[in-house]
């Protein structure tokens, strides 16, 4: 079951609502969240403010086309990403944008692609001031969750913030039409797949699509409404906790009516070690996700 929990309870630490979430995070690294702050209307004007953008015309999308930078920031056409290297490219459509290091940031001279600069388009033009408050005020709903995750796992609930003074987190809008009469069993809106990094907070137009990989091995289908957040954990952060935090397979394999959804990839600091606590090892979160991100993105595997 993916169980749905209230993020102001989680807040107040609540001991019920702190075991439910050890349990989902443990179990089956599904969740959906309510209560956070960020209203319906507020989701919905996101969204539609990136079904704006993508319904522009191909050229008018092109003059923020990330193909032609070294990095993932702006429009990723449909088939420029392949997640499953045994399934084809999926064909979906993005639009990426990331963290923007502050003036005297010690990572802006090493040139690293995860903290490039934003492309953004002309069109919409509200598109740039929309999105970017939006970033910002669901990176702090991802930071209530992290803390919450900590104090479910019996850590100090700030063990993680010190990590994230400079998040390589991603904004992404996608953009997945109606399934093309010429998809088979290797066509994906997104094939299946784990995150790569630490926190995903979802929100979608309300369509279905999404499917998550069970712990028995079926494929159930998650939803949520504007304003209801879908959570899950990504590879680093399975690392991080040892396995405490599940990072589990999800897909959308597309439908009748196009779908919008806003996922933000909440990763920490480019120099923090990801490694189990205890294990003497190192994981770079930085090079793990630039590694990822050159396996995924076409034009990235085509520098690399």
């Amino acid at each position: 079951m993916i169980d749905n929990l209230d993020l102001e309870k989680l807040d107040r630490r609540e001991p019920d609502e702190l075991t439910r979430l050890a349990e989902a995070v443990g179990q089956v690294g599904f969740l959906t969240v309510s209560n956070t702050g960020l209203s319906e209307d507020r989701v919905r004007e996101v969204i539609e403010t990136y079904r704006a953008f993508f319904h522009l015309s191909v050229e008018q999308k092109q003059a923020a086309d990330m193909a032609r930078t070294g990095s993932n920031r702006g429009w990723g056409a449909p088939l420029s990403e392949q997640v499953d290297p045994n399934a084809n490219p999926d064909f979906k459509e993005v639009f990426d944008c990331g963290y923007e290091l502050p003036p005297g940031n010690s990572y802006a001279a090493r040139g690293l692609s995860v903290y490039a600069p934003n492309l953004w388009p002309a069109q919409p033009p509200e598109f740039r001031s929309i999105i970017q408050a939006y970033y910002g005020d669901a990176c702090a709903v991802a930071m209530r969750l992290l803390r919450a995750i900590a104090g479910a796992l019996g850590r100090d609930p700030a063990s993680f913030d010190q990590a994230f003074d400079t998040p390589m987190a991603l904004l992404r809008g996608n953009y997945y039409p109606r399934r093309p009469d010429w998809a088979g069993e290797k066509d994906f809106g997104i094939a299946a797949h784990t995150d790569y990094g630490c926190l995903t907070l979802l929100t979608t137009d309300g369509q279905p699509g999404l499917e998550v990989q069970m712990p028995g091995g079926e494929w159930q289908p998650v939803q949520a409404d504007p304003g209801v957040f879908i959570i899950n954990f990504g590879e680093m952060l399975e690392f991080w906790t040892a396995g405490r935090v599940k990072a589990t397979m999800h897909r959308v394999k597309g439908g009748r009516d196009e779908r919008i959804s806003v996922p933000l990839f909440f990763n920490p600091s480019y120099d923090t070690n990801v490694a189990p606590p205890g294990s003497g090892r190192t994981i770079s979160a930085g090079e793990h996700l630039t590694r990822r991100f050159q396996e995924t993105y076409l034009h990235l595997k085509q520098n690399t």
